[in-house]
């Protein structure tokens, strides 16, 4: 009988945790048997902050965490992307930085981060168009700028994954894949994210042919899900902090067991691609939103976290995908 093929399980710390703290980021995941996680929002002593707004002093901190909690960092959760394209007043709140400030020193800082926390991963998105226009005229000032970001991680060492979203240029596969052809550097990937199509008034079938639409350029996976709500209907703009029914992996409208079995069979030769830039594997990372979520993150609690990763472990025993638990004694399972 062969090897299922493996992913290594991970997930957005920050919304186990009540406080955000550190040590409870940490305690929950270690106790749930992940050793990886992505850091997003934490807390280590100085108040809430993005990991971009770490000091010195907090990332030392959080590294020394680290090592008593045997965890290791999947990817720098950045909001980096998450800005306008344009200076332009279009009654958003979304912020806008002229580029080459914003490349020499936000996405450097990113990539200073990463190094930092040993991860050659950093999550990112793919700008924001003037709200309410059509998207075309902005696609390749989005490749154009996406293209100097790659550029910047690769001469760097690291790899700059690009997030499936609403709102943004690249809110379907199809855009996002777009995007990938175009910049068509080995140091940006894609990231799919079921729970961000479905939100978007997806049923399971088209969240399933915007997946085989980026599968190509994939990197890793966020796990999210959403049932969607017949009273909530978007016309261009999704309103992020409307959504509210984020659900388990299993229970949700984004067809997770369709794109597990196909994504399957592409799991060992994407693991080898990754291993080859230094990326211990294939990670599905967990980002549920079970008690809420919004535009630049969400909220499961230590048990929605729970009753994520066993939904996802269900769904994944399932397809036949394997994976492993941390046990006592070193141990693994899975």
């Amino acid at each position: 009988m062969s090897e299922k093929p493996k992913v290594i399980l991970s997930g957005f710390a920050d919304e186990c945790a009540i406080g955000k703290t550190a040590v409870e980021q940490l305690a929950v995941f270690a106790a749930l048997g992940l050793e990886y996680y992505s850091i997003r929002f934490v807390d280590v002593g100085s108040g809430i902050k993005n990991v971009m707004k770490l000091s010195d002093a907090e990332i030392n901190k959080l590294l020394d965490l680290h090592q008593r909690y045997d965890m290791k960092v999947t990817s720098i959760g950045s909001p980096i992307g998450k800005v306008k394209l344009v200076d332009e007043d279009d009654g958003s709140s979304n912020v806008y930085v002229p580029f080459d400030k914003y490349l020499a020193e936000d996405v450097q800082h990113a990539i200073d981060l990463a190094h930092k926390f040993q991860t050659k991963l950093i999550r990112g998105f793919s700008f924001y168009p003037p709200r309410g226009k059509e998207f075309e005229p902005y696609f390749q000032q989005a490749i154009d700028q996406l293209g100097a970001i790659a550029q910047k991680c690769h001469e760097n060492g690291v790899i700059y994954g690009l997030e499936i979203e609403a709102n943004l240029l690249g809110n379907t596969g199809g855009n996002l894949a777009r995007l990938y052809d175009n910049v068509n550097s080995a140091a940006m990937t894609l990231i799919f994210d079921g729970g961000n199509l479905s939100s978007q008034n997806l049923p399971a079938a088209a969240c399933y042919e915007e997946y085989l639409k980026m599968r190509h350029g994939m990197g890793w996976m966020h796990v999210k899900d959403y049932r969607i709500d017949p009273d909530l209907t978007w016309e261009g703009h999704v309103d992020e902090e409307r959504l509210k029914n984020f659900v388990p992996a299993d229970e949700g409208d984004s067809g997770h067991e369709m794109i597990f079995r196909d994504f399957k069979d592409h799991i060992p030769g994407l693991t080898s691609r990754l291993s080859a830039m230094g990326v211990p594997g294939v990670f599905l990372d967990l980002e549920p939103h079970l008690k809420g979520g919004g535009q630049f993150g969400g909220f499961s609690g230590p048990d929605g976290m729970g009753v994520a990763l066993r939904a996802l472990c269900r769904l994944l025993d399932y397809t036949g995908i394997g994976y492993e638990l941390r046990d006592f004694g070193g141990l693994k399972r899975g």
